[in-house]
């Protein structure tokens, strides 16, 4: 499946704001089943310093500084990308073999399942959402199946609310009061499969939404996301859910960034000195270009 796509983010300050630094990691990239044919990302004012590079996990990212002060800021991103379907037939070994399968992976290389095991500067050990991940996975499952039964046990336990977190919620405060929205059930999952013995990431991207039938399509309506990408053992690797939606991330989903939880996907990171309140808004639109 072929896509444009179009991202607006923009920052309105109630004072000019002055040292504004911000990290920017908006810009869809290659990858096993993705391929991207153009992108190009305008910043409006144009910063002072501005560096196109790429993170430890392979990930695209912007450095966006000013040094005189700005009263707002807008990213806008316009991109083509191709994402294929991955079969998902189920390759992976049992979850009680996963110790000596990650024993097994001895090399350091930005998607070693070796950076995915242990707890991450937002998802730490867990012990209630361990608990619950225990009692959603009978043991005898595959690696792979494990995924998909802890995916849909959070899509059920989870309530989507998006004004019940931010995007500082740490997850066992989203977890205990059991609302959330894709990041908060995405890092949820994250805890749950390490719990499991399971290495896992978070992926943050571009879902392409669908209206009611009979309905047009509304411009600014798809959403940046957030899923969770598990390694399930040498034979598969890496696979990819979406516990928000409780399902295997497939055509419609485009990879822009991915880490070991949020902290090392946001889409947007930064510092400024300014008083007063600040507004954003944010639109996405993906556009499928095969006619459907």
């Amino acid at each position: 499946m072929r896509y444009t796509i179009r991202l607006q983010i923009n920052y309105q300050y109630s004072a000019p704001s002055d040292h504004l630094r911000n990290i920017l990691r908006l810009m869809p990239q290659d990858g096993p089943q993705q391929r991207v044919r153009r992108r190009h990302l305008w910043i409006d004012p144009w910063p002072d310093e501005r560096r196109d590079g790429v993170d430890f996990f392979g990930n695209t990212t912007t450095l966006a500084v000013w040094h005189r002060p700005v009263a707002q800021v807008a990213f806008t991103l316009e991109a083509d990308a191709e994402r294929q379907d991955r079969p998902q037939d189920d390759r992976s070994r049992l979850l009680s073999d996963m110790p000596d399968l990650l024993a097994d992976q001895n090399w350091i290389a930005a998607r070693a399942p070796l950076h995915f095991s242990a707890p991450s500067p937002r998802i730490g050990q867990i012990p209630e959402i361990n608990a619950f991940a225990f009692s959603s996975v009978p043991q005898n499952l595959t690696a792979f199946a494990a995924v998909e039964a802890l995916g849909r046990a959070i899509h059920a336990r989870i309530a989507f609310d998006p004004t019940a977190t931010d995007v500082a919620t740490p997850p066992e405060s989203a977890f205990a009061n059991g609302r959330g929205v894709c990041q908060d059930m995405a890092q949820i999952m994250i805890a749950g499969l390490r719990g499991l013995g399971i290495p896992a990431g978070y992926v943050s991207g571009f879902l392409r939404t669908e209206p009611p039938p009979g309905q047009p399509r509304l411009e600014g309506v798809d959403a940046m996301h957030g899923w969770v990408t598990a390694w399930v053992g040498p034979e598969m690797g890496w696979v990819e859910y979406d516990p928000t939606n409780a399902r295997w991330a497939g055509v419609d989903y485009i990879t822009v960034a991915w880490g070991r939880d949020y902290a090392d996907a946001a889409p947007v990171r930064g510092a400024l000195r300014t008083s007063g309140a600040q507004r954003t808004s944010h639109a996405v639109d993906v556009i499928a270009q095969d006619g459907f």
